[in-house]
């Protein structure tokens, strides 16, 4: 029973708690049955509190039963990404700099679950403060991935794809930089939307790269993904970057018919390093698209390739000033081998951040430097509004862009021992975040070894109601998101 409720959607459950079938105790109990079950061998969770969860289910069950329920999502099991914070929860971004620290708040992404009656479930593993594409870089050690566990989840937002591919949790929310929802989705065959930049407040969220970062869904299916982002979504005056805008029902909106959309295909981002299986399963989709009366548009983003250059020197000079904070004198890690206050700044900073951390703090610290900001800083400003723009002119001719999402599939742990071979994984997914665009992944299907493949579609600013209708016309046709791991 337990693993039948735990590969089950947002969507179904919610019927099922409505018609009293199954109760938010029940579905508790069966996630946390799973979850011992499986997570020793996948460790996506840093933390989990057993009895937190079950007072939570004990209280939506209560809800219900004085017909006080909350909607859709209460009594529904969410996992956080550990850099997302829950008052009186661990706080640690998978980093020995915060290993101890507990959170004195909750951030506004936390409240609307809240609010919505979401069991918030479980501290998920990382890259150490979201810093990587395969969640090896953490404190507490990589998580695998549940299709193949001598192979990386993606990153950063692994423990969050990770555990949901395994059923350890129903839906979870992650953060996404560079990638870092989208990449892990397509390789654990999972749903992984980014939203538009400014529609979900960042209030409470570990910060990396501010003008970046996006909190964002991860779920089965792209009506599960819907119903998250309209329970997280809209304005937030402690965000200064939150964006007025009517918030639609995201989910009524996912299932309306589909009309004949047009979809572009950026020509550079079907080149060298493509892997041929991944580039088949993504031309099967396009097809798909115009088997079904879409119109196929061939289109140009002649900047993409400073796509990867750009976005490295903009979130490593981000970084850099957010991680000033870390000093050991505030809050975090706190050396004990310092003898005087500059010994204090240096020990806990070698001490608590690990090897990825420091080469980009010193990376962005660089590009920041006196002499050195106008060439690398400010130039790298004026070609991601280049970039922008590429995609807005796009725009103009059709209504989403479809690539692949990662260029290769799930690669073996430690495979990929060269940083910039490393890098090289977010190709396809950073321009979405330099423009600021919603983008989402979807799974498209299998290699032959049995990997998960997902093809990308890049909307128009706050236009994700489109972009939903979108994607689900074609996981409608398809059954990958009912296939689900064998872990053992």
């Amino acid at each position: 029973m337990a693993d039948a409720v735990c590969f089950q959607t947002i969507a179904v459950l919610a019927d099922r708690l409505k018609a009293g079938e199954l109760s938010a105790v029940e579905l508790m109990q069966a996630v946390i049955a799973r979850t011992r079950a499986v997570d020793p061998m996948v460790k996506a969770f840093n933390t989990c509190d057993e009895a937190d969860a079950l007072a939570q289910a004990r209280a939506s069950d209560a809800r219900r039963a004085a017909g006080q329920a909350r909607g859709l999502l209460d009594g529904i099991p969410v996992g956080l990404k550990d850099v997302i914070a829950v008052r009186d929860q661990p706080l640690t971004a998978s980093s020995r700099m915060l290993a101890d620290f507990i959170s004195p708040y909750d951030a506004t992404v936390t409240q609307r679950l809240k609010a919505a009656g979401a069991v918030l479930w479980g501290r998920l593993n990382l890259d150490e403060f979201a810093m990587g594409s395969s969640t090896e870089n953490s404190a507490f050690g990589p998580t695998r991935n549940p299709w193949d566990l001598t192979r990386v989840p993606g990153g950063s937002s692994g423990g969050s794809a990770a555990a949901l591919a395994a059923g350890a949790v129903t839906a979870t929310l992650g953060s996404d930089t560079g990638g870092s929802i989208r990449q892990p989705a397509a390789l654990c065959g999972v749903v992984g939307l980014k939203p538009s930049y400014g529609l979900v407040s960042r209030y409470g969220l570990v910060a990396y790269a501010s003008s970046l970062d996006q909190i964002g869904p991860f779920a089965r299916t792209v009506e599960d993904a819907a119903i998250l982002l309209g329970a997280i979504a809209g304005h937030d005056p402690l965000d200064s970057t939150s964006f007025r805008t009517d918030i639609p029902d995201y989910r009524a909106v996912a299932g309306a018919a589909p009309r004949p959309w047009r979809i572009g295909i950026p020509k550079e981002y079907f080149g060298e390093g493509l892997d041929s299986e991944v580039a088949e399963a993504v031309q099967r989709a396009i097809a798909f698209y115009q088997s079904v009366g879409c119109e196929i548009h061939e289109v140009s983003l002649p900047h993409t390739s400073y796509c990867l250059d750009t976005y490295y020197i903009i979130a490593t000079a981000e970084a850099s000033s957010n991680l000033a904070r870390y000093d050991g004198i505030r809050y975090g890690h706190r050396s004990r081998q310092a003898d005087d206050i500059v010994g204090l700044y240096e020990k806990s900073r070698a001490e608590g951040f690990g090897a990825e951390v420091k080469r980009r703090i010193i990376l962005g610290t660089y590009v920041l430097s006196s002499g050195y900001y106008d060439a690398y800083y400010l130039r790298a400003q004026k070609v991601r509004t280049l970039i922008r723009q590429d995609f807005l002119q796009a725009y103009g001719q059709v209504d989403a862009l479809l690539t692949p999402t990662s260029p290769v599939p799930a690669f073996k742990l430690g495979e990929k021992s060269d940083p910039l071979a490393m890098y090289l994984c977010d190709i396809y997914t950073i321009g979405a975040n330099l423009a600021g665009l919603p983008a989402i992944s979807v799974p498209c299907g299998f290699t032959r070894a049995g990997l998960p493949v997902g093809l990308q579609l890049i909307g128009r600013p706050f236009q994700e109601a489109d972009l939903l209708a979108i994607a689900r016309s074609y996981e409608q046709a398809h059954d990958w998101h009912r296939r689900y791991p064998t872990i053992r």
